[in-house]
C-alpha cells in the first residue's frame, strides 16, 4: 500500500488503485496553534481558543487568527494615517520627534518583549498594541478634548472607543476589519481606568504608559522644555537616569512581578515612581503654556470644521455620507470624519474651505472672495 501526502490529506492507495482518505494532516496554522500549547504558559491566550469574530469566516491555512488580526491592522488606512498624527508636540520642527505611529511601534516592541519573557501570546499582544490608538484624533489629546466637548450631548468622544469603532465599523467601506474578540477587548480597555480581559491586553495597557512617559521625556528634552537633571532625583534613583535605563527598569520590573502569575503587575515602589513621573510630565510638559500654545487654534479649527460639515453633510466623503444612509446620525458621521483626519489633511482642508484663494487675471494677482 502506497501513501501519498498533500497539504491537507494523507491518501492511501490500495493495490486495486482505490484512493482512501486517511487522517487529515495539520496545516501550518494548526501546527503553530499546537506549538502555542507546547511553548506558552498556562495563563496565555491561545489562538485556537479565541472567542472568535463577529462574522464567521474561513481561517487562514498559514496564520493564526491573532497573526491575521495583526496584519489587518498593519495594512489598514487608519494605521497609515498615524504617521501624520501628533503624539505630544504640534507640528514640531525637527525630524526626530515622535508621531502617533512611532509611539505605537514603541508600545508594540515593549509589549512584545514582556509577552515573550512571560511566555504569553506575542501575536495577540502585538495586534492589540498596533491597534490601540487607531481612533486617535488629529493633533493628539487637544483634538480629543475638542471633539469630546463638541459631542458631549452624544455621550462625548474617547479615543479608545473610537479605535474600536474604526476596526468594527469604519474600515473597509463600513465592513470593519472583523477582528477577534480578544484584540478588540484589548484595544478598548488599554486606558489606565479600564481592565482588559487577557494578560496580553494588560501588558499593552502598561506598555502604553511606559512608552509615552519615556518618549515624551526624550522629546521634551530635545525641545528644551526640561533637562534630565531637573527630573526629581527620588524618581530617577528608582527608575534610572536616562530613557534607556528607565525603560529597562520598567520592563524588568513587570516581568519579575508577573512571572508565573495570572496578572500583570509592577512592584509598589516602581509603580509609584512611574505614576509620579507621569504627574511630573503633566506639570512640566503636558500643561506647559509654551508646548501647548497652539492648542487653542486646534480647538477652533476642529469646531469650525465640525460646524461646516454638520450644515453641509452632502460634502462628506462617500464612506462617511454612507453612514448616514445606513442610519447613523449626521453628528456621528461628521465626528468620525474629523477623528480620522491626519494633522496635515485637516489643516489643508481648513485652508481649502475657509481661506480665500489668490488667483490671477491678466497677470494681476487678485483675491477671490
Amino acid at each position: 500500500m502506497e501513501r501519498l501526502s498533500s497539504e491537507r490529506w494523507c491518501l492511501d492507495i490500495t493495490e486495486k488503485g482505490l484512493v482512501i482518505p486517511m487522517e487529515q494532516e495539520k496545516n501550518l496554522r494548526e501546527r503553530q496553534e499546537q506549538r502555542e500549547h507546547e511553548i506558552l504558559g498556562k495563563y496565555a491566550s491561545f489562538a485556537d481558543e479565541s472567542r472568535g469574530r463577529e462574522r464567521t469566516e474561513p481561517q487562514c491555512d498559514i496564520r493564526t487568527d491573532y497573526q491575521r488580526d495583526r496584519d489587518r491592522i498593519l495594512h489598514s488606512k487608519a494605521f497609515r494615517r498615524l504617521k501624520q498624527k501628533t503624539q505630544v508636540f504640534l507640528a514640531p520642527e525637527g525630524d526626530h520627534y515622535r508621531t502617533r505611529m512611532t509611539h505605537t511601534l514603541e508600545v508594540a516592541q515593549n509589549a512584545r518583549t514582556i509577552a515573550r519573557a512571560l511566555q504569553l501570546n506575542e501575536d495577540l499582544t502585538e495586534a492589540i498594541a498596533l491597534g490601540h490608538d487607531l481612533g486617535h484624533t488629529p493633533f493628539g489629546h487637544a483634538g480629543e478634548r475638542a471633539l469630546n466637548r463638541i459631542t458631549k450631548d452624544l455621550g462625548g468622544f474617547r479615543h479608545n472607543e473610537q479605535s474600536v469603532r474604526v476596526v468594527e465599523r469604519l474600515e473597509k467601506e463600513g465592513m470593519g476589519l472583523n477582528l477577534t474578540w480578544e484584540v478588540r477587548d484589548g484595544i478598548l480597555n488599554h486606558q489606565t481606568s479600564l481592565t482588559p480581559a487577557t494578560l496580553e491586553g494588560k501588558i499593552v495597557r502598561l506598555s502604553d504608559k511606559i512608552a509615552y512617559i519615556n518618549s515624551d521625556i526624550d522629546d521634551s528634552i530635545r525641545a528644551g522644555l526640561i533637562k534630565e537633571e531637573e527630573i526629581p532625583y527620588w524618581l530617577t534613583d528608582v527608575l534610572g537616569h536616562s530613557t534607556n535605563y528607565r525603560l529597562n527598569t520598567l520592563v524588568h520590573d513587570i516581568v519579575r512581578n508577573s512571572e508565573g502569575k495570572n496578572d500583570i503587575s509592577m512592584s509598589p515602589e516602581v509603580e509609584k515612581a512611574m505614576f509620579s513621573l507621569r504627574s511630573y510630565m503633566f506639570e512640566k510638559v503636558y500643561t506647559n503654556p509654551v508646548a501647548k500654545s497652539e492648542e487653542k487654534k486646534v480647538e477652533i479649527l476642529i469646531e469650525q470644521l465640525y460646524d461646516y460639515y454638520i450644515h453641509h453633510t452632502e460634502e462628506l466623503p462617500s464612506e462617511f455620507s454612507a453612514l448616514i444612509l445606513l442610519g447613523e446620525t449626521p453628528e456621528r458621521a461628521v465626528c468620525d470624519f474629523i477623528a480620522c483626519m491626519s494633522d496635515r489633511y485637516m489643516v489643508n482642508l481648513y485652508k481649502e474651505l475657509m481661506i480665500p484663494k489668490a488667483w490671477s487675471v491678466l497677470g494681476l494677482s487678485l483675491i477671490h472672495i
